[in-house]
């Protein structure tokens, strides 16, 4: 089960095959299911629940009553808002055309990919099979149908690209040639495919997740 130095609330569950990374805080009435990996210094939020094989990257923030289905990947330094919900199923049914009971058998798990420092808010529902680019922001409430790109805010339901937000979360604004965060005054440009990437780093340093 995770490192000696993972902290673990006694109501938390956590699957005996689960592994947690040393730092890693499990908080009241979580679950936490076979074969999920977290890294280190990672926060799981009173009941917050993490599904099989989930694989989640270091110092990851998981809120109260989150959920985080089968199928899911989250980069290092994701936030997951309260009751944020990621999905797996795009078809989803109780019973088969002839009235009985899905098995696991009868339907095909989707995936999500939340790349690095990427934020989802408050009660967002991510639907399977799509992508949340790096350090992009997800308002609360949202309904993501379609990939984010990375720096993108995402809002509304369906959600649509509304602009694009700092590493330090804050929105980015444009003389028309440079992207600028007015509160921490970083500053950011188009590559010539359109995507947002920091003025010096033309090579999108972002480190991601080896899990």
């Amino acid at each position: 089960m995770g490192g000696d130095e993972a902290t673990i609330h006694p109501s938390a569950f956590v699957a005996a095959d689960a592994r947690l990374g040393a730092g890693t805080k499990v908080w009241h009435l979580a679950q936490i299911r076979e074969g999920a990996v977290l890294g280190k210094e990672c926060i799981v939020g009173k009941g917050a629940y993490v599904g099989e094989n989930v694989r989640i990257g270091n110092r990851v923030k998981v809120q109260n009553n989150a959920s985080v289905y089968s199928g899911s990947e989250l980069e290092d330094g994701v936030f997951v808002g309260p009751h944020v919900c990621l999905t797996n199923d795009k078809f989803p049914r109780s019973i088969n055309p002839d009235g009985g009971l899905k098995s696991p058998d009868d339907w095909e798990l989707g995936s999500i990919r939340v790349r690095t420092g990427a934020a989802l808010g408050a009660g967002a529902v991510i639907v399977t099979g799509v992508t949340i680019g790096r350090w992009a922001l997800v308002g609360a409430g949202a309904v993501v149908v379609e990939d984010v790109p990375d720096y993108g805010l995402a809002v509304g339901n369906p959600a649509r690209i509304v602009g694009h937000v700092c590493m330090c979360a804050h929105r980015l604004t444009t003389d028309g040639k440079e992207l600028k965060c007015s509160h921490c005054g970083a500053k950011y440009q188009r590559g010539p495919s359109g995507a947002i990437r920091p003025s010096d780093d033309p090579e999108d340093g972002s480190k991601r997740s080896d899990r």
